[in-house]
C-alpha cells in the first residue's frame, strides 16, 4: 500500500516501459506529421512554379498572337503571298450609306448582290 491506501497496479517497470512506448509513439507522430507538411510545402511550391511558367508562356503567346495580327505583318503578307496591293483612287468604289449600290459594282457582281448564290 502506498500512503494514500491506495495499492499499485502492475510492476514499475511495465509501467515505465508503456510510458515509454506511448511517448515514442507520440514523437514518431509529430515526425511523420512534420515531414508530410513539408513534403505538401514542396509539392505546393513545385506547382506554384509551373504555374508561374505556364503563364509566362501564355504572355508570350498573346504577345506572338499580336504580332501576328498586326496590321503590317497582315499587309505585308497579303502582299506577299496574295499579291495584294493598295487599290489605286480610280478602283476605289464609294458606296452610299442605306441606298442601293451602285449600278457598275451591281453589273460587275450580279449573282452575289441580288441574293442569289
Amino acid at each position: 500500500m502506498t500512503r494514500n491506501g491506495m495499492t499499485r497496479k502492475g510492476p514499475p517497470v511495465i509501467r515505465t516501459a508503456l510510458l515509454m512506448a506511448g511517448l515514442l509513439a507520440s514523437l514518431t507522430l509529430v515526425v511523420w506529421r512534420q515531414s508530410h507538411a513539408l513534403r505538401m510545402m514542396r509539392d505546393m511550391d513545385t506547382v506554384r512554379q509551373e504555374r508561374i511558367l505556364e503563364e509566362s508562356r501564355r504572355a508570350a503567346l498573346a504577345g506572338r498572337v499580336e504580332q501576328l495580327e498586326s496590321r503590317a505583318r497582315v499587309s505585308s503578307a497579303a502582299r506577299a503571298q496574295l499579291g495584294m496591293r493598295v487599290p489605286t483612287g480610280a478602283e476605289l468604289v464609294i458606296l452610299p450609306l442605306g441606298g442601293s449600290p451602285p449600278a457598275t459594282l451591281a453589273s460587275t457582281v450580279p449573282g452575289k448582290l441580288s441574293g442569289e448564290g
